[in-house]
């Protein structure tokens, strides 16, 4: 999937927008792949993998593109 970096924290997570769906998705920045937190910038697109976990869906193997 395909999706934007909408906000990112300082405690080392964020959400990405993704177009077409009405909620925006979590991801941690231990799901990063082969880019650091604080390489990442709001508004940079990315690839990444669905995923469910107890809080809800998430975004895992999150990649810049």
């Amino acid at each position: 999937m395909e999706g934007t970096i909408k906000n990112l924290t300082d405690k080392g997570f964020g959400f990405i927008t993704i177009e077409g769906e009405e909620k925006d998705l979590f991801f941690h920045g231990n799901e990063l792949q082969g880019i650091t937190f604080e390489e990442l910038n709001v508004g940079d697109k990315v690839t990444f993998e669905k995923a469910d976990s107890p809080k809800g869906p998430n975004a895992v193997n999150v990649a810049r593109v």
